[in-house]
């Protein structure tokens, strides 16, 4: 069995049972699938078929070390958000001409252990940036490869906390503005301009937003070819969400061929960044009942061993995640709200949840719980 799936009366992950691994190791923690991290990458990377691109597995979704090195193996490069994500994408084994450098706010200390490394790019996110980036690379006599990171003020329709494409968002590069950058790239001789990047959300849950923006990055594609300063490649960046809740979303056929439709006029390959859809579904937080005590007339409370130091997604969007006793108990179904042991009285990890009976030393699984645990 591939993923989370009921045996008997245990929920097992690739076929182990979570029980016994919660026996062996203890609570709280996290287990995850191998075999559905495979199955989700692929997919990706089997939907763009013959159009030329690269997937660059997003480390801030999950930097679990085993997990970046499953997918450097299969044949992703990787997309890293600090200095720390790249030195754990090269323990991974990733070359430091398959790692993209981005983040709104690289330090100087960063920029300066990045430089030196031949990244694919380090995809800058304004003109001050950029000129850090040029000054550090004259200094070591380099030239450093850059993305310029627009913002084309595109609303992804996501939680405004993880909107990143709208002009009001700290991210990017107004197109109008990054024009007028453009227009200085040609006798800059320590920068080598590689791409455009726009990233415009996470969680994403329509193919609209990210066409759109894709249309974008195309249309920059042309004028800069005319200016004389040909691309390598696009950076679409990632953003694909998946379902917590059972709603559907688009497939990785639907997102590649939105993608691929918006830019195949330009014939650049294209680079995307996916993270929470391919490590998203296939986490689960394993945690344990450590108390019971009345709520309501009708519900209760069900303090667990893992909250918002384990999972801070339910605190910080009201973020849902699927709940489930690892061992079902019989009995009529009870109305709980399942919050963690932290002093904070936003420490919820479900509310109003209705479950089959709970007892103290219950185990339960927090499901899609890959991404931003």
């Amino acid at each position: 069995m591939i993923g989370f799936a009921r045996a008997a009366d245990d929920l097992v992950c690739d076929g182990v049972s979570l029980s016994a691994i919660a026996l062996a190791e203890g609570t709280p923690l996290y287990v995850y699938s191998a075999a559905m991290l495979r199955e989700r990458y692929q997919a990706i990377d089997r939907a763009f078929g013959s159009y030329p691109h690269a997937l660059h597995y997003a480390l801030k979704a999950n930097s679990t070390l085993a997990i970046a090195r499953l997918l450097r193996e299969l044949g992703s490069a990787a997309d890293a958000n600090s200095i720390w994500e790249i030195e754990l994408a090269r323990k991974a084994g990733f070359p430091a001409s398959a790692i993209v450098f981005t983040g709104v706010g690289k330090s100087a200390a960063e920029l300066e252990c990045a430089v030196p490394l031949g990244l694919k790019a380090i995809n800058v996110e304004s003109a001050g940036e950029l000129a850090r980036v040029e000054a550090i690379a004259e200094r070591l006599g380099r030239t450093s490869r850059v993305a310029i990171r627009i913002n084309p003020d595109i609303d992804a329709n996501s939680h405004p906390h993880i909107s990143t494409g709208l002009k009001v968002n700290k991210f990017g590069i107004p197109i109008d503005e990054a024009r007028a950058l453009f227009a200085t790239l040609g006798g800059r001789r320590a920068l080598k301009l590689v791409a455009i990047h726009v990233h415009v959300g996470s969680q994403i849950t329509t193919t609209e937003p990210l066409a759109r923006a894709a249309a974008r990055v195309a249309e920059l594609a042309e004028e800069l070819k005319a200016l004389g300063l040909p691309l390598e490649y696009l950076d679409l960046g990632g953003g694909l969400g998946i379902s917590y809740d059972g709603r559907v979303v688009p497939t990785a056929e639907e997102y590649a061929a939105a993608l691929v439709d918006a830019v195949r006029p330009t014939g650049l390959p294209i680079v995307v960044e996916p993270g929470r859809a391919i490590a998203g579904a296939a986490g689960a937080l394993v945690s344990r009942v450590i108390d019971i005590k009345p709520r309501t007339g009708d519900s209760d409370f069900a303090v667990l061993d893992a909250g918002m130091t384990e999972l801070l997604r339910p605190a910080l969007y009201g973020a849902y995640h699927a709940i489930e006793p690892l061992r079902p108990r019989t009995g009529r179904n009870k109305q709980y709200e399942l919050v963690g042991p932290v002093c904070e009285s936003s420490d919820i990890v479900g509310r109003d949840r209705r479950l089959p009976p709970l007892e103290v030393g219950d185990l339960v699984a927090i499901r899609d719980a890959g991404a931003y645990g």
